[in-house]
This record gives C-alpha cells, sequence and structure tokens, in this order.
C-alpha cells in the first residue's frame, strides 16, 4: 500500500533495477506519487528517457539523480547527488572509469562463486542486466535463478556483501570525493542510508566539512527510533533529511515498493528550496508548487 507520495531514492535497469526507467516513472505516476528521484548506481543513463516520459504525467515531478559508490575502511558508503547536471562531461568520464571496474569486478566475483562451488554464466548476468551496469544484485538474481540461495538478500548475506568469500573489491571514490564531486556538477549531496557505516555521526562531521547538504532518515526497514535519532542528528549539524525505498524490484516478497516508505512531504520540500536557494536547474523549470 502506498502510503507517501514522495520517494527520493528508485533504480532502475539503468543499473542494477528490475524496470526501466520508463516503466519506473509509469509505476510511480499510476501510483499517485508526486515527486521522485530516479538515482540509480553509478550512472546517469536512465535520466533522460525518464524525463521524456514524464513529461506525459504532469502532476509527477522527478529529480535527476544518482547514488555513488563510495568506501571506508570496513564498509560501503553510497552518496546520492540530488538535481546534478547528469550532462557534465567530468561526471560522465568518472562514470564509465567506475563503469569498466564493476565489470571487471563482476567477472573476479563469478570466478571466486564458481571456486565455492556456485557456477554462474557471465552471459546469464549480462542478460540479467540488460543494458544496465552490471553490479551484485544481477549476481544475486543469477544465484536466485539458479537455485543457489532463496533470495537475493541470503546471497548478499553468505556470499556477496562485505567480507563474504566472494566479495571483491573495486574502484571507487572516497565519500569526501564523492561529495566534491557532486557539488562541482550542480548537485547536493546527501549520505544515502546512514545505519550502514560504523561511527557514523563520526561520518557525517567529516563530510558535512566538504560540502555534505543532508542525510537519508527515512529508510525501507528503519525503525521509528533510528528515524528519530537520524532526524536528531541532521538537527545537530543543520543538514536536510531525505528519504525513499531504495527501490529495486530484484525481490518482491521481502522489498519496499515505489512510494512504500513514508516519507515526510517537507523533505523533499526542504530538498527543492536548497536547490532553488543555490539557483540548481530543476527539471520543470517553473517553481513547483507542492501542498
Amino acid at each position: 500500500m502506498i502510503v507517501s507520495g514522495v520517494d527520493l531514492h528508485i533504480h532502475s535497469t539503468a543499473s542494477d533495477g528490475r524496470l526501466s526507467p520508463e516503466e519506473i516513472i509509469r509505476k510511480s505516476a499510476a501510483a499517485g506519487l508526486t515527486i521522485i528521484a530516479l538515482a540509480d548506481h553509478d550512472t546517469v543513463d536512465g535520466i533522460t528517457p525518464a524525463l521524456e516520459v514524464a513529461r506525459a504525467f504532469p502532476g509527477l515531478k522527478v529529480i535527476p539523480a544518482i547514488e555513488m559508490s563510495t568506501d571506508v575502511p570496513g564498509a560501503d558508503v553510497h552518496i546520492l547527488g540530488y538535481f546534478i547536471d547528469y550532462t557534465s562531461q567530468e561526471l560522465r568520464a568518472r562514470l564509465e572509469r567506475m563503469r569498466n571496474s564493476r565489470q571487471e569486478r563482476a567477472q573476479g566475483i563469478i570466478a571466486k562463486l564458481r571456486s565455492l562451488g556456485i557456477n554462474i554464466e557471465w552471459q546469464q548476468v549480462q542478460e540479467i542486466a540488460g543494458s544496465g551496469s552490471i553490479g551484485r544484485p544481477h549476481i544475486a538474481q543469477a544465484m536466485v535463478d539458479k537455485g543457489y540461495v532463496a533470495s537475493v538478500s541470503e546471497a548478499f548475506t553468505k556470499y556477496l556483501g562485505f567480507g563474504g568469500p566472494a566479495f571483491i573489491e573495486w574502484e571507487r571514490m572516497t565519500p569526501a570525493k564523492a561529495v566534491e564531486l557532486i557539488l562541482r556538477v550542480n548537485g547536493l549531496p546527501v549520505l544515502a542510508h546512514p545505519l550502514t557505516v560504523n561511527h557514523s555521526e563520526a561520518l557525517v562531521i567529516k563530510l558535512k566539512a566538504v560540502g555534505l547538504v543532508g542525510i537519508e532518515a527515512y529508510y525501507n526497514g528503519y525503525t521509528a527510533d533510528q528515524v528519530s535519532w537520524l532526524v536528531g542528528l541532521a538537527r545537530r549539524h543543520n543538514l536536510i533529511v531525505t528519504g525513499g525505498s531504495d527501490y529495486h524490484g530484484l525481490d518482491p516478497n521481502t522489498e519496499t515498493i515505489i512510494g512504500g516508505n513514508d516519507v515526510p512531504i517537507e523533505a523533499a520540500e526542504r530538498l527543492i528550496a536548497l536547490a532553488e536557494q543555490r539557483a540548481l536547474k530543476l527539471v520543470n523549470p517553473h517553481h513547483l508548487n507542492i501542498s
């Protein structure tokens, strides 16, 4: 059941989601959402087709975004960038380097799985990924399809997650460098799902110093107490809060649907207000009327 008209964290087939950018737009509009952000992993390839389809749905505002993969010792850190200039040559060159590294990593993971008795074919993973950037969820889905695990989440827990027997590092930026890059391409950098990082407040303080503007507090699976703590963290450091489903569409039995996470409209309002304050380029040139 849809509980929110706002979803600021959605993935498509441009990276590791199941639905195409066009399908994401149609599904969001059909569900009655009013503001969404397409934030694929380390690619902006889905933004243009999404915006083209969104023209047919004037009641839906689409924020061009990205989720950049970075790391700190012992953990993955993801940085969301809202209202980015997705035509930036600097951004696209960096993302191309990361895409190539992702492919090499995926091939390495498949080799590791084979040594563990799990035989996944590269062609199968490519077919699952389609035209999108290959990621671990595609490998996880191949493992599900061949019956090695019961779900995508099990594949990550047992094999593909950080420190797992098939985990492989790959070329990524530091969180601070990702924040700086997002700022250079006129975006608003926000720390995604902060509770996946140990000592998250220390990281927030460090990233705030280089330009972080917000943290994702309203996130799939977070308890009311965790949300409250994150909102308090944002207030202590004068940051905005955002939220979303982190929808991929890969595991319908466990995954939050688009718009299925209760994100207050104020979260989107503050994000848009900050974009307007910084004179960033909005998808719709007119002022966004949010009631």
